[in-house]
């Protein structure tokens, strides 16, 4: 199998390095970029990149810009990395579509690990579970969902998070169960992610996003009941 290619993109070059040097150790592909800008040229003329990690403050063109801009067509996973600490720049990263986040200074092995849980799960080999219930249908292993039978354009994360619901049905989830699970890591952040991605899912679901149930104080149920 090929490795898989990772874009890695930084103004320092030391950072660039260390990110670079875990990665090719961990039997990936490595394209760096040094701003924005040289980013995406490098996304959009190979094509073939995995995921992208990325790094807020940058010259030219900032991370927030390059995810808006890919966003606009393609759901690349993204790793946004950061200097910054406020929960404010961590939700604003999640509502542009990224898929984690990760403040400096950070355990490269951690961030290798978070690499590979996502590609696991966005690249599955062999074939994956059908869950359907209450008129949705999420098709695992060619990573698509649909809501009676019309196809639903979901983030990576609304992705996992509805599978998580529906392999949970009429199980109440806690926040923190769910921060666990779904971004599979103790997450110190606020609750309010969990809450960002709740709503939007809902939103996407239209009618049938009545079928995540809020339970105060504590997260969320999915639960079908007599609906079909």
């Amino acid at each position: 199998m090929d490795r898989l290619k990772i874009l890695v993109v930084d103004d320092e070059a030391r950072m660039r390095k260390l990110v670079h040097d875990f990665l090719v150790k961990a039997d990936f592909e490595v394209v760096e970029a040094g701003d924005g800008e040289e980013a995406l040229n490098l996304f959009y003329e190979q094509k073939d990149i995995a995921l992208i990690i990325l790094d807020v403050m940058m010259p030219k063109m900032d991370g927030w810009e390059v995810v808006k801009e890919i966003r606009r067509d393609s759901k690349v996973p993204i790793i946004m990395l950061t200097a910054k600490g406020g929960e404010n720049d961590e939700l604003l990263g999640f509502d542009l579509g990224v898929d984690e986040y990760i403040s400096k200074p950070f355990s490269p092995k951690i961030l290798v690990a978070r690499v590979e849980a996502i590609l696991r799960r966005t690249n599955q080999y062999g074939e994956g579970e059908i869950l359907e219930a209450g008129g949705i249908r999420i098709d695992q292993s060619a990573h698509t969902a649909t809501v009676d039978g019309k196809p639903m354009e979901l983030s990576f994360k609304e992705f996992e998070l509805l599978t998580y619901f529906l392999q949970n049905q009429g199980i109440a989830l806690s926040r923190e169960k769910i921060l666990n699970n779904v971004w599979n890591y103790d997450y110190y952040g606020d609750a309010r992610t969990i809450d960002t991605h709740v709503k939007k899912l809902r939103s996407k679901l239209g009618d049938k996003g009545d079928l995540i149930k809020t339970i105060w104080g504590m997260g969320y149920k999915f639960d079908t009941g007599t609906q079909q």
